[in-house]
């Protein structure tokens, strides 16, 4: 998957004020790297994962995924791509809790019509390529945090996506289930050739990335 901002920008009004989030973001990349976004809480990093991510607009600029304009995109073709191309990690594990994990990592699979045997049977490779083969009847409240963020990688593989785009991944973790997860995310990069883009306060990202992006009010550079 080939991606690229141009002139990309996202502005939001509070009130009376208006803050710009992305500020006129210029970027392309179009190999499997290991991409860390880093930067103080506030400096956009998440605002420009969501617009890499399709899940918000820009007032200006546009995201292009393998040339295509994304702008022009139906909602259903961006719902598309976020479903099958994309794979997402989030702080917060974003998991179903009346779902056990098997289930979870299902659920991707379900959306996109794939059928129940092949949905049980990659679910349960994945959970065990995570190291979690002996979980996968517990829901989240029966599992630690950095078990319920594995189960979140693994759902996040579960359409063999191209991309996946992990938001402060580690931000919940303690040190040692932070550098498992820092880990497990650049074998997915290195072994199964997809492009990883990670927001990240954690500053042994910076050892192992490829490129590392400093954002700052807004503004992009490549470090």
């Amino acid at each position: 998957m080939k991606i690229k901002a141009e002139e990309l920008t996202r502005r939001f009004r509070v009130g009376s004020s208006e803050i710009v989030a992305v500020d006129r973001v210029n970027f392309e990349i179009d190999e499997p790297k290991f991409i860390a976004i880093v930067g103080r809480s506030g400096s956009g990093k998440s605002t420009l994962l969501n617009l890499i991510g399709l899940n918000d607009s820009p007032n200006f600029g546009k995201i292009l995924i393998d040339d295509a304009d994304t702008s022009l995109l139906s909602s259903s073709q961006r719902r598309e791509i976020r479903l099958l191309r994309m794979g997402f990690v989030f702080q917060t594990f974003n998991l179903f809790p009346t779902l056990n994990a098997l289930e979870n990592v299902e659920l991707p699979m379900a959306l996109a019509g794939k059928p129940r045997d092949l949905q049980r049977k990659k679910a349960t490779t994945l959970l065990e390529v995570v190291g979690l083969g002996n979980r996968l009847p517990h829901r989240p409240k029966q599992l630690s945090m950095g078990e319920m963020q594995r189960v979140a990688v693994a759902r996040a593989m579960a359409n063999n996506p191209e991309i996946i785009i992990a938001d402060e991944p580690t931000g919940e973790l303690d040190s040692g289930t932070a550098k498992e997860i820092i880990t497990l995310l650049h074998d997915i990069n290195k072994k199964d050739r997809k492009l990883v883009i990670m927001a990240t306060h954690d500053e042994r990202i910076i050892g192992i990335a490829d490129a590392i992006y400093t954002i700052q009010d807004g503004r992009v550079r490549l470090d």
